[in-house]
C-alpha cells in the first residue's frame, strides 16, 4: 500500500490534473470551432468577391445567426440585388427574390448548390450543423504552431446521411479558428477547398477575417470566392421575430 501511495504522490507533484486530462475529441474540436464562429448570436457585415478569369461580381451581405441552426442573410449591396435573402431554421433553407416577390424552399437535395453564384454552397455560407449530425469524426493528425495546438479531423459521412462528400477533413486551432476544409467526393478526390486567414481581434475575439473557396473543377486556376468581413458581433441581443418568413420578405432599412 504504501508502494501505491508514493506513486500516487509523484504522479501527483510531476503530473499535475491539467496534464492528466484528456485531449478533446474530434467532435469537441469540430463542435468548438462552430460555437466560435458563430457564438450565441452574431451579427456580420461580409464582402463576397466572386472572380472568374473573364468577369468578377462584388456583394455585400448583412448576415445574423442563432446558435448553430439558426441564420438569415440579406445582400445589402448593389442596389440591383439588395434584399435577396436565405433564412435557414434547422435543417430547413427558404430564399427570397425581391424582384418576383417570391420565398422558395430550398430542398435537402439543393443545399450543396452553388449560393447566388459563388463557390460556397447554401451550406457553407450557413456554416449549417450537418457536419455535426451527419458524420463521425477523426482526429487524424495535430501539430504545434506559433503555441498553438492544430488539429486536423477527418470527418466521414454516416450511412445514408443525406449528404455529397465522401469526405471532409478540417483543420482546427485550439482556439476553435477553423484554418481550412477540405471537401472530397465520393472517389475521395478533392472537391473544392476552403482556407482562412487574416486572424485579427474581431467581435472581441481572433478571428479569421478573409475565407477563400475554391473549386478543383473551376475553368480557371484563377477561380475563387472570398468572403471579408468588414465587421462582426457576438452574443448580441436578437428578436425571435428576425428568423422568420416575414423578415426574410421584409426590405431592410
Amino acid at each position: 500500500m504504501r508502494k501505491y501511495a508514493i506513486i500516487l504522490f509523484l504522479v501527483t507533484v510531476f503530473f499535475p490534473a491539467t496534464a492528466l486530462s484528456q485531449a478533446p475529441s474530434a467532435t469537441q474540436v469540430i463542435e468548438k470551432a462552430w460555437d466560435y464562429m458563430r457564438g450565441k448570436t452574431s451579427v456580420s457585415v461580409i464582402r463576397m468577391k466572386v472572380h472568374r478569369e473573364d468577369w468578377e461580381r462584388n456583394s455585400t451581405i448583412k448576415a445574423w445567426t442563432e446558435g448553430r441552426e439558426n441564420s438569415i442573410f440579406k445582400i445589402i449591396a448593389p442596389a440591383k440585388d439588395k434584399d435577396n435573402g436565405t433564412l435557414k431554421l434547422g435543417t430547413e433553407m427558404w430564399t427570397y427574390n425581391p424582384k418576383i416577390n417570391r420565398i422558395v424552399k430550398i430542398p435537402p437535395s439543393m443545399m450543396s448548390q452553388s449560393w447566388m453564384g459563388s463557390d460556397f454552397s447554401n451550406n457553407d455560407l450557413s456554416k449549417a450543423d450537418s457536419i455535426l449530425n451527419d458524420y463521425t469524426h477523426k482526429i487524424a493528425s495535430t501539430k504545434k504552431e506559433n503555441g498553438h495546438t492544430i488539429y486536423t479531423v477527418v470527418a466521414t459521412p454516416k450511412p445514408d446521411a443525406p449528404v455529397i462528400w465522401g469526405q471532409q477533413t478540417l483543420t482546427i486551432r485550439d482556439d476553435g479558428i477553423l484554418l481550412a476544409q477540405v471537401f472530397h467526393d465520393e472517389d475521395l478526390k478533392v472537391a473544392k477547398e476552403m482556407k482562412t486567414d487574416k486572424i485579427t481581434e474581431l467581435g472581441g475575439r481572433p478571428f479569421p477575417t478573409r475565407w477563400t473557396m475554391r473549386s478543383s473543377d473551376a475553368e480557371s486556376e484563377g477561380d475563387y470566392t472570398l468572403l471579408e468581413y468588414d465587421s462582426l458581433s457576438f452574443d448580441v441581443p436578437l428578436k425571435k421575430s428576425l428568423f422568420t418568413l416575414n423578415a426574410l420578405k421584409k426590405p431592410l432599412r
